[in-house]
């Protein structure tokens, strides 16, 4: 008995799965070796499956801080406190050794072996898929995170220049990040082919409107309600109703294609680029930290907030991560 409660605290393993690995050995590190061959076997029959569920975690020492996601199948596992415990070992090793990177974080001794192998004894003790995803870090003055509900779903850090009294400055802008998902700190922050991608598909946006509000006056020109017509299940259901008929169906559909042409060949394109900046900006100030509005008051950007505590605070740095699609 006293060999397996010891393997179950060096693996994790439970209870059934010490006694059989240590039947099949001739001694604890043989069973340990059993154990760990068994989840290299489960990873390795799941490695196409899905890992969506999963637990993840944040932590601060010394002026240094980073998340990381232990990623599994159902939330059955990913709530099970030993798979909560194992992340947080696992985090808790990475900051210590201040990692920068995944590969890292696999790397570092944990156990009877390194991360890498906890993971996989974990994935065979549980039989699901598991990886290690989302690591990230920063380094300030003064860090400040949060754990989303504290549901190890979605955590966030932050960095700030210099360090305030009130703790709840930071917390409050790590809750921001969390609601708000910014993409930067500011504009700068942006990376070019961002700023290009969005202009362009504003560019589009705007001229599909332009389109669809000259095909749309035409319409109501001839007679019609563009309403009737603005889809072709709409024109085929309200033909069945009797509200519009074949001969109307041929007539709009004639407007909608000689209107979009005509409007797509003599488009304003100085009035297009000037509504595409518009929207370019918009999202610019949504997605940009310091421009947010402070979801604490309305009232104020979140660089007015940090600026009303102090003129000179600013955050440096920030990360943000999820298991959700969003």
């Amino acid at each position: 008995m006293n060999d397996i409660k010891r393997l179950r605290e060096m693996t994790g393993a439970g209870l059934a799965d010490c006694k059989k690995a240590l039947a099949e050995s001739d001694d604890m590190d043989g069973a340990v070796a059993y154990l760990r061959k068994k989840g290299q076997a489960v990873a390795a029959k799941r490695s196409d499956r899905e890992a969506s569920e999963g637990c993840v975690l944040v932590k601060a020492e010394n002026g240094f801080a980073a998340i990381i996601a232990l990623k599994c199948e159902t939330d059955f596992v990913a709530n099970n406190a030993d798979f909560v415990a194992l992340t947080q070992s696992i985090l808790d090793a990475a900051v210590a050794a201040r990692c920068r990177s995944l590969d890292d974080v696999k790397a570092l001794p944990l156990g009877e072996g390194t991360v890498a192998d906890a993971v996989t004894a974990r994935s065979g003790i549980t039989g699901e898929k598991m990886e290690l995803d989302g690591y990230c870090t920063i380094e300030g003055e003064y860090i400040a995170t949060y754990n989303h509900m504290n549901r190890n779903g979605l955590c966030t850090m932050l960095a700030l220049n210099k360090k305030v009294d009130d703790e709840a400055v930071g917390k409050n802008i790590a809750m921001q990040i969390a609601s708000a998902a910014p993409v930067a700190i500011d504009e700068s922050g942006v990376p070019q082919s961002v700023k290009a991608n969005e202009l362009s598909v504003a560019i589009e946006k705007s001229k599909a409107e332009q389109i669809q509000k000259a095909v749309e006056a035409a319409i109501k020109k001839a007679g019609y309600n563009p309403a009737h017509f603005d889809s072709e299940d709409h024109m085929e259901s309200n033909q069945a109703k009797g509200w519009i008929t074949a001969d109307d169906v041929a007539k709009v559909k004639d407007i909608i294609a000689k209107v979009s042409a005509e409007k797509a060949a003599n488009m304003p394109e100085a009035m297009i680029l000037n509504i595409a900046n518009g929207r370019l900006n918009k999202f610019l100030k949504e997605n940009c930290l310091m421009s947010q509005e402070y979801i604490w008051d309305k009232n104020l950007t979140v660089g007015a907030y940090l600026r009303s505590i102090d003129k000179e605070l600013t955050v440096t740095d920030f990360k943000r991560f999820t298991l959700r699609a969003e």
